[in-house]
């Protein structure tokens, strides 16, 4: 790494922005600390305590170098982001809007177990989203930018702090709030190694779900990262004519492919691969299209989640669309487990604090913000 890496929250480089712990493994902070003259090996001290904090660093406590102090007020930031909003659900379900020193902001839920010990959270990877799906929020202002490694990390550590507050275990964590992974993918992979690593955030990959719309490059490549995570696709049709009504992408990527490259991932990691089809009234969920998502996924131990659609999460343009009836739901469940595929039915969570994906910055205006915040 040299004197100008890593990535900050800003997206520059560190002579331009003040980079933010988020920012850096605990090889990067090493370094830039031996090149401030102090002991490289404050770096996985500052790194556990910031991790297990849910993002504060008590220098004096860990008894810091008093220059080192100076450093984390003057060259070294230690958060990029805040908490501009936060909504609660009267099922528990809470929703933070996160706005970050370079401009822009994202969604983000922390979602509470019924056992009362754990909860899981959702996170972003992009602010806004081009892929246009037509049950989703996120992409109705188009794609603003990524998020850098370290902003991704800083959503995590909201979470995990709230739930800590809450007498709660973060427990999982999904990639599966705005954007598109695959399109982010180098950050996403950065952010996941720190969020699971030991002596970071901890969590464990296994306990890490990366949903994506079915790129399939992207499949492959987080399948050659080793990462131990899970895999969710959001198929939403056993067809192409049908899931190019749905999804605008689907015209690049047919479903066969997308299947096969699940298949793929499945073979290779070991992790049990989630299909995600949101159930779109007299569009997608009749016993036909039962019957080809059962066929078409004969022979793999994927789990189908159904998730009855959610209008007020939907683009504007498809607001004619509808959930389905419950006994629709229903029997298209039991149609795909007698067939073999183990299939769960997704309850809505949420929905009195506009919890679908996107709803929430758009409610505030905060689409399109580039501006800078004033941590």
């Amino acid at each position: 790494m040299n004197d100008d890496s890593p990535q900050t929250a800003c997206g520059q480089r560190a002579a331009a922005c003040i980079p933010a712990l988020a920012d850096f493994d605990a090889d990067e902070l090493a370094a830039r600390l031996a090149r401030w003259g102090h002991n490289p090996s404050h770096a996985a001290r500052m790194l556990r305590d910031f991790y297990l904090s849910g993002g504060s660093i008590d220098a004096r406590r860990l008894k810091l170098p008093k220059g080192l102090e100076r450093r984390l007020d003057v060259d070294l930031a230690v958060r990029a982001s805040r908490i501009a909003r936060r909504v609660a659900g009267a099922d528990g379900t809470v929703k933070l809007l996160v706005e970050f020193a370079s401009g822009g902001a994202v969604e983000t839920v922390l979602m509470p177990s019924h056992d009362g010990r754990r909860a899981a959270g959702c996170v972003s990877c992009q602010i806004g989203c081009s892929v246009g799906c037509c049950f989703c929020a996120s992409g109705a202002d188009g794609l603003e930018r990524n998020l850098t490694a370290g902003e991704i990390v800083e959503q995590f550590l909201h979470l995990r702090a709230l739930a800590a507050a809450s007498g709660r275990r973060l427990a999982t964590l999904v990639f599966m709030g705005m954007g598109e992974p695959m399109h982010n993918l180098p950050n996403v992979i950065s952010a996941i190694r720190r969020i699971a690593r030991p002596g970071m955030g901890e969590l464990g990959a296994r306990n890490i779900t990366v949903s994506t719309v079915g790129i399939v490059e992207g499949i492959h490549a987080l399948a050659a990262a080793d990462l131990n995570v899970h895999l969710a696709i959001s198929l939403h049709a056993p067809d192409d004519l049908t899931r190019r009504r749905i999804i605008p992408l689907a015209t690049r990527y047919p479903v066969a492919e997308i299947v096969g490259a699940a298949r793929r991932f499945q073979q290779l990691t070991g992790r049990i691969v989630t299909v995600e089809y949101c159930l779109i009234r007299g569009l997608n969920d009749s016993p036909e299209h039962a019957a080809a998502l059962a066929a078409l996924l004969d022979g793999f131990r994927a789990h189908v989640n159904l998730i009855p659609f959610n209008s007020a999460g939907a683009d504007a343009a498809r607001s004619d669309y509808q959930a389905p009836p419950p006994e629709t739901v229903a029997a298209f469940a039991d149609m795909l487990r007698t067939r073999g595929a183990v299939t769960h039915v997704r309850r809505s969570r949420g929905a009195d604090i506009a919890a679908a994906c996107g709803q929430l910055r758009l409610a505030t205006g905060n689409s399109r913000q580039t501006a800078p915040l004033r941590l």
